[in-house]
């Protein structure tokens, strides 16, 4: 175990930045430990708050993608097409039967492994999503509706008017690319769904004039272009949003997007003229302002200890899973290299693993868990403990 009130202090890194923490806190900046501290060399490593990924449906990480040989043009086409998969396929029916906290808890496995420490998931928040154990915090003060396809005008309208202003508001929306899909967003307006706690998911189909409603009513988009390319064959248009702060970044779930978050990171340099320091703004600071998170998102004394090191020398999007040193989740390291995890915690607290070939170290609780699990992470070995056949 590690002490709940700890002192940990990071030194050397990147700019000679250092970080002191107290428990789950960050203390302070800059500053030299004090007598009695753990201290952690970063060797110019770069620090970072820890990652926030805005939207993800946490259960769906573990089936494979749909393959089809088209582009839909709305987003109910593709639900129908899983569900008819998932009717008539046995092999992905046996997946979807998967205990749904196994399922879960792989889904927070690839948030972690990527340096995500704050998921926003898109589906009800199942208790094991708020146990301890879980890899990541998951947010849990929002509203939400799936879509107004799914739930109809009236829930939708409904769940807004449940959500304190305060908090977040989320849902799919203009998901495609015809008329249909571009008029959701006009009757999400019409039902009086769009204000500054709004977060639309997905916004392909918003053009520039809707796009500029969006931004009056400081309302927010959640962009998953990889899930959009895949699926629709295009992405919003997030070129004017985003500069001005109205734009967060998603992977949705593997069934139809990204491996990862530094994966969609790399699918949205690749497809936009976004600098690279607004694209990591996307996944830290911006991401926390508009799923109102203020205590994270940004390195400062006060705020949650929840940290990612890297290397300093390529930018995030340039980076995989297999270069992660050290993430923290309220001041407890969950994953790291073998360096940072020995001047961390004892060698009792940690599994050895490999991630991609790259030999890494995983909480052993976590480890234990994944183990036992009845699916498992595509590149991830865990050599401590075996895998149960899935």
């Amino acid at each position: 175990m590690i002490p709940a009130n700890r002192c940990v202090t990071l030194i050397n890194g990147s700019d000679g930045a250092s970080l002191r923490m107290v428990g789950a806190r960050i203390a302070a900046l800059n500053t030299a430990p004090l007598a009695g501290d753990t201290v952690v060399d970063l060797c110019g490593a770069r620090l970072l708050p820890g990652l926030i990924n805005a939207h993800d449906h946490l259960q769906l990480n573990t089936l494979p993608p749909l393959e089809s040989p088209r582009h839909y043009n709305r987003a109910h086409e593709w639900i129908s097409d899983v569900d008819c998969r998932r009717r008539t396929d046995p092999a992905f029916a046996a997946l979807v039967a998967v205990p749904r906290n196994d399922r879960l808890l792989l889904g927070g496995m690839k948030n972690l492994l990527s340096g995500v420490t704050t998921v926003g998931h898109h589906d009800p928040l199942y208790p094991f999503l708020s146990d301890p154990a879980f890899p990541t915090r998951v947010v849990s003060r929002s509203g939400w509706s799936h879509s107004l396809y799914i739930e109809g005008e009236d829930a939708v309208r409904d769940s807004f008017r449940a959500t304190p202003p305060e908090l977040p508001w989320i849902i799919h929306a203009a998901e495609g690319t015809d008329g249909e899909s571009a008029h959701e967003f006009d009757r999400l307006e019409r039902l009086g769904c769009v204000r500054s706690n709004t977060l639309i998911v997905h916004g392909i189909a918003l053009d520039a004039q809707r796009r500029s409603r969006l931004d009056r009513a400081r309302a927010g988009l959640v962009w998953c272009p990889a899930s959009n390319l895949t699926l629709f064959g295009r992405t919003a248009d997030v070129q004017w949003l985003a500069p001005r702060g109205r734009v967060a970044l998603g992977t949705d779930s593997r069934l139809s997007g990204s491996r990862d978050l530094l994966e969609e990171l790399r699918v949205a340099r690749d497809c936009s003229d976004l600098s690279e320091p607004l694209l990591e703004s996307m996944v830290t600071a911006r991401a926390a302002e508009l799923l109102r998170l203020n205590d994270r998102g940004v390195l400062q004394p006060g705020l949650l200890a929840d940290l990612l090191v890297v290397p300093a020398d390529r930018p995030l999007s340039q980076l995989t899973r297999a270069d992660i040193k050290l993430v923290m989740v309220g001041g407890i390291p969950r994953y790291a290299d073998e360096a940072h995890a020995g001047m961390l915690a004892p060698p009792a607290f940690w599994a050895r693993i490999r991630v991609d070939g790259a030999p890494r170290m995983l909480e052993s609780t976590l480890a234990r868990a994944l183990s036992a699990a009845g699916c498992r992470e595509p590149g991830l070995e865990i050599a401590d403990f075996t895998w149960r056949a899935a």
